[in-house]
């Protein structure tokens, strides 16, 4: 009896029992619907993985294969087709040497791609050599066709276009703002660079006008870089758009104003804060990004491990107290307070929170944003709370008196209060309340922990340097694990050296964009209430007292949890250090 030889990549998955000959139906359909690859659909639903449906590919339809991740796109070789067939057809040239084309395809079945491929080639005169790739790589070769300068250049050329087409208008006439924001290239930058910033992990877009031209600049895990310079004409058309986006009062530009709107990319909503600042060449923009997928963020992700998770774990599980975060402006309170509130939030607590503005949607959570202009401040929006009968209260900021004393009431009186502060560490926490008002009694009885960190940039898992620690690095190691209680002196004390981990400056790989870093990672110190710590606190309040307290409950400190992470491969010693300094100089 002959065999078989399969005639599909349906047929092969079937002989090789990948799949039912039942379950070929449910995923074409499946296909069919959401206009994907059949193949595609597999992977999606981990029918397969992506790298073992290439090589069955390969075998079945005796085609080569190309791994395309980091591949250096030259971009007239991906001029020789047009985005929108790359796209339809999910066929795209990577390489020509000569006259031969080298073109990766995903689906050798799909005869109408086959067939626009044949006849591209025959318009061009040139020879194919056909490739498949995963359905990852592909992806990589559809972004190279998305470049932000590339997609800005179509824009600005079409900008051109009209311009040069309108007759008889004189060259530097002022145009109405009807006419400012009509112009389609001009919102079609402003969406590029919204879409490019939240595709870059940005947290902030600076647009930032000079005497002749406009720097755009994106901020990526804490570091400013510039992505695109536009033309000095366009500053105004540019800031225009931003403004209407924002409802912000187009014909004010000698004040700073302050606005906000969202944008759907995918299935995301993300929200931009924006904030318009007069200079001496223009108005400045600078558009926070404000992305809801942070919601989804667990505390241990954060960085909260080891004493500093049981700590903050305890203190969330009491029933009433307060729980404070401090640190600097940018150094992730917020993203902090959104993962506790998530993790808190069910069906049987009320939770309501005050905040400006509200960085981050969690469902389920009753978020009210503060408006000091109309008279609604923290203090006032307090009150009120007080009155919806909350079991869980988070405040944005305690910034005066009067919020840190119903702060301290709400605290009293049987709800959790969460909230942040500005001190150097957790120890400045005490002190700070009593400066503020708040009666040193009241203190030990509302307060559950005193909490600070910082933000340090991850080290690219993919391509950093492992290395030796030299001499100097190895005392400071030594010096701080050996003020850590005796379990951690036992996990992770060395005698004979340490590992540790450098960012790969020099060559880095393209999974974190060339940067060496990718993310980042908070460090974290928990100061709890206790028995000593009330004691000091109705007594003589001195930072000796409060750091031995400290190292008494086994209290590991900021730069000692930068050690662990170092350790860990998770940062590097570098970045601690600068920022352990520009704390301890804050």
């Amino acid at each position: 009896m002959p065999i078989k030889i399969p005639q599909t990549l349906a047929d092969e998955l079937v002989r090789l029992n990948i799949i039912s000959t039942e379950d070929i139906a449910t995923f074409l359909d499946l296909a069919q619907t959401e206009n994907k690859d059949f193949g595609q659909i597999l992977v999606e639903k981990a029918v397969v993985s992506d790298a073992d449906l290439l090589a069955i590919k390969s075998r079945l339809y005796r085609l080569p294969t190309i791994d395309l991740e980091g591949y250096e796109f030259s971009r007239e070789v991906l001029k020789e087709f047009s985005e929108e067939v790359v796209n339809f057809y999910k066929i795209a040239p990577f390489e020509k040497e000569g006259n031969v084309l080298k073109v990766a395809i995903i689906n050798p079945e799909a005869i109408d791609a086959l067939e626009a491929l044949k006849f591209i080639a025959e318009d061009k005169k040139l020879a194919l050599e056909k490739y498949l790739v995963s359905y990852g790589d592909f992806e990589t070769v559809i972004k190279s066709y998305r470049t932000l300068s590339g997609e800005v250049g179509k824009a600005l050329e079409s900008l051109t276009e009209e311009e040069s087409g309108k007759e008889g208008e004189e060259a530097g006439s002022i145009k109405s703002i009807e006419e400012i924001t009509a112009e389609a290239p001009v919102s079609k930058i402003v969406a590029v660079l919204v879409k490019h910033a939240v595709e870059s992990r940005a947290s902030d877009i600076h647009i930032e006008p000079f005497e002749d031209r406009v720097r755009t600049r994106f901020r990526i895990d804490g570091i400013l870089t510039t992505t695109l310079t536009l033309p000095k004409t366009l500053q105004s058309a540019v800031v225009t758009r931003i403004k209407i986006l924002s409802d912000l009062k187009i014909d004010e530009t000698r004040l700073a104003q302050d606005g906000r709107f969202s944008t759907k990319l995918g299935n995301r909503k993300i929200d931009f804060r924006v904030s318009t600042f007069p200079t001496k060449n223009g108005e400045k923009v600078v558009m926070r990004i404000l992305d809801p997928l942070t919601g989804k963020v667990e505390l241990s992700e954060l960085g909260l491990d080891g004493r500093s998770a049981e700590v903050i774990e305890k203190a969330m599980a009491k029933p009433f107290g307060s729980i404070l975060i401090t640190g600097p402006t940018g150094s992730g309170k917020s993203t902090t307070l959104a993962g506790m509130l998530k993790k808190m939030n069910s069906e049987d607590v009320n939770i309501v929170t005050l905040e400006d503005p509200i960085e981050y949607f969690v469902n389920g959570v009753n978020q009210s944003q503060i408006h000091e202009e109309i008279g609604y401040t923290f203090a006032n929006g307090l009150r009120h709370i007080l009155r919806q009968d909350p079991d869980i209260i988070m405040v944005g900021e305690i910034r005066d008196r009067e919020t840190a004393g119903l702060a301290t009431q709400a605290a009293l009186t049987g709800h959790i209060v969460l909230s942040t502060l500005h001190t150097n560490d957790a120890l400045g926490v005490v002190p700070r309340l009593v400066d503020m008002g708040v009666e040193k009694y009241l203190i030990p009885s509302t307060l559950n922990v005193a909490a600070a960190q910082r933000l340090l940039r991850r080290l690219c898992q993919d391509c950093k340097l492992e290395v030796k620690a030299n001499i100097a690095e190895e005392k400071m190691i030594n010096q701080a694990i050996l003020d850590m209680s005796a379990d951690y002196q036992k996990e992770y004390l060395s005698r004979s050296g340490y590992t540790i981990y450098k960012p790969n400056i020099e060559n880095p790989c393209k999974k974190c964009g060339g940067k060496a870093f990718k993310g980042r990672i908070a460090i974290f110190e928990m100061l709890e209430m206790s028995d000593e710590l009330e004691k000091i606190i109705l007594g003589e309040i001195s930072d000796r007292a409060l750091r031995q307290e400290a190292k008494r409950q086994g209290m590991i400190t900021m730069f000692q949890d930068g050690i662990l992470k170092v350790l860990k491969g998770i940062v590097s010693l570098e970045e601690l250090l600068e920022i352990a300094q520009a704390g301890d100089s804050a």
